[in-house]
């Protein structure tokens, strides 16, 4: 046996004299590349750079306090009366009869809709993660069965951006206003349902207030009326409820909505200066210190960045300046959005969201107006890349979202996602936030399971329970993370070591991942190590499955044997798979893309029996040629 091969056990008998604590010997396989004269993967030098890091769940993330914008003693009373139930003429004219509801001030926003969704809905149809509905069958109201995405949408009118983006003004209006006229007749007042969750309250008051133009530009009296009513009495109940959001990201909805209404609607100071500070609080419990939002999800970073350019744009159009506070978290959401990137420009499948293309992405940073580089190192937010050009190497090194802040949460602890170029060879399934669209809404909690992820699973069990409405249970507290750089014999590299506890209760086993990237993006080398997690290691064996879900156009073929396979990329390059484990199997897999479009793959399953004592499962990936 070639103990080189990976530079893994070598390293282990170096620092304990044997292989990792209770692995079987037997059960260690390295794979054995030096019978084909390749290079080993050896350490000839100390460590260049070494950090050695403990992330627990409770840490994971750290809030960030922002203060609302200076106000004087006078406003600081409005704000306090206003919150008490005061309202708001009283306190801004105490003397005055109230005015009517009316807009000051029309807004421009640089957030542009997607312009085919436009074209559907002036063709009679809302058009959904690929799910075309005629507008004209969609039931509007509170008892009404929607799947969330279409919950969303519908009742948060975020269509509204996709119809102005698709045509000009005056021939969208009469969409927008027939859709309107029959929200309006199916929810009359405020209710329970759908169309009174929080977070689509916020969104629809917004949208309403961003895209007024086309919704108030109707001649016909009544209706101009009805939907002034309606904002100020959305406006209102929002003012009650928005705290009892079921999580971070509606109730930053609802505050940004209270706030905008506060900068547009007659008599609004002492409900602006409510909601900026109710901002301020939502916005440190919602973003970590690194600029990552707690639930971890690149989607949800996405959607409240636009909350906040919309937003900006509100002040903008009431001649106001922006609150500081508001200017600090768009540059510290950029910045990890960025740093999970591959080399086509589109974001990794990482915690419920999809593979947002690059042409997405870029539109919205350009709407921020943030110029920022990628964040070096998220760990922050749970996320480690390894970039050697051309390949990018994407993991998830952190504890799950804790159960109070995950959205669509994953088990997706270890997993990694690795392209090189424009290609992605190895990628997570994605896509359970988009369920409800063209992926059907029974599978989204196996899209968030630990087997719809790159990494190893016991038992076909996942590493953190997954549970209903996006949450997430007990399974991953604690993850260790070493990186370091290394010098090779011809070369260097990039070595990360990871571990999670997330098996140990069941299984009595802690999984370790040892990632080896070649500074030139040729080679990814791994190692995932079971080591038991107490002084004695357990009888008896557990089934293993350690998965490579491949990229979209990559072709797999399995070599003679069974421990290898080739991979085939769309440009005709070639990379090799090789295991040291003897049972290498193809199978069918899913992966969703950025417009919530899932498309068949194929992935790469090492199975077999693990003893409960320990062992040792080794790869590689290397570029032919």
């Amino acid at each position: 046996m070639n103990a080189e091969a990976l530079g893994l056990r070598r390293e282990a008998q170096e620092k304990g004299g044997k292989s990792p604590e209770g692995a079987d010997p037997q059960e260690s396989k390295a794979i054995p590349l030096g019978e084909q004269g390749e290079e080993s993967l050896v350490e000839t030098d100390q460590p260049a750079r070494d950090t050695h890091e403990t992330i627990a769940a409770d840490r994971a993330l750290v809030l960030t306090d922002f203060d609302p914008p200076a106000i004087s003693t006078g406003e600081r009373f409005l704000r306090m009366a206003y919150r008490l139930g005061v309202p708001g003429s009283t306190l801004a004219a105490p003397f005055r009869k109230p005015l009517r509801t009316r807009l000051l001030a029309t807004v421009e926003s640089p957030l542009a809709g997607e312009r085919a969704a436009g074209m559907a809905l002036r063709a009679g149809h809302f058009y959904i993660h690929g799910v075309k509905a005629p507008i004209a069958q969609v039931d509007f109201g509170a008892t009404a069965k929607l799947s969330p995405p279409f919950e969303r949408t519908v009742h948060g009118f975020t269509w509204l951006r996709d119809l102005q983006s698709c045509a000009p003004r005056e021939q969208c209006t009469s969409v927008a206003t027939r859709i309107l006229e029959s929200w309006l007749k199916a929810n009359p007042k405020p209710a329970k349902g759908p169309a009174w969750k929080v977070e689509h309250a916020g969104l629809r008051l917004l949208g309403w207030l961003v895209n007024a133009p086309l919704i108030l530009s109707s001649p016909d009296k009544a209706l101009r009326h009805s939907v002034l009513s309606s904002l100020e009495e959305t406006a209102r109940w929002l003012d009650r409820n928005v705290t009892r959001a079921p999580e971070r990201m509606g109730e930053l909805a609802g505050w940004c909505a209270i706030t905008a209404a506060g900068l547009l609607l007659t008599d609004g100071k002492p409900r602006r200066l409510f909601g900026e500070a109710g901002l301020a609080r939502a916005l440190g419990e919602l973003v970590g210190d690194d600029g990552g939002v707690l639930s971890r999800s690149p989607l949800a970073q996405i959607q409240a960045i636009e909350l906040l350019v919309d937003l900006s744009a509100c002040y903008h159009a009431a001649k106001r300046e922006i609150p500081e506070a508001i200017q600090a978290v768009l540059q510290l959401l950029v910045p990890p959005l960025l740093a999970l990137t591959h080399g086509d420009g589109g974001l990794g499948s990482w915690q419920g969201g999809a593979a947002v293309p690059a042409s997405r992405l870029a539109a919205l940073i350009e709407a921020s107006g943030v110029r920022a580089r990628p964040l070096r190192e998220p760990r922050g937010w749970g996320y480690q890349s390894i970039s050697a050009r051309p390949a990018i190497l994407q993991i998830d090194a952190s504890p799950p979202p804790l159960a109070r802040h995950a959205r669509h949460g994953c088990a997706s602890t270890l997993a990694f996602e690795f392209s090189h170029g424009d290609h992605r060879l190895i990628v997570n399934c994605g896509g359970a936030a988009m369920a409800g669209g063209q992926v059907p809404i029974r599978i989204e909690q196996g899209l968030r399971a630990t087997a719809a992820h790159s990494t190893l699973t016991l038992g076909d069990a996942n590493s953190t329970a997954v549970l209903l409405d996006g949450k997430l249970g007990s399974g991953v507290g604690e993850v260790e993370i070493d990186m370091r750089s290394v010098k090779l014999k011809n070369g260097g590299a990039r070595r990360l070591e990871a571990s999670h506890d997330g098996y140990a209760p069941r299984f009595g086993l802690l999984h370790k991942r040892i990632l080896i990237l070649r500074d030139d993006g040729s080679e990814l080398r791994g190692e995932d190590v079971l080591v038991p997690s107490g002084r004695k290691g357990k009888r008896g064996k557990v089934p293993f499955a350690i998965r490579f879900h491949l990229g979209r156009r990559v072709e797999a073929t399995l070599g003679e044997g069974g421990r290898s396979a080739s991979l085939l990329l769309p440009d005709g390059s070639l990379w090799q798979f090789v295991t040291g484990e003897p049972d290498l199997q193809i199978e069918e897999s899913m992966w969703v893309d950025g417009n919530g479009r899932p498309h068949p793959v194929q992935q790469l399953v090492i199975q077999g029996l693990a003893s409960r004592g320990g062992g040792n499962f080794s790869w590689l990936l290397k570029r032919m040629g």
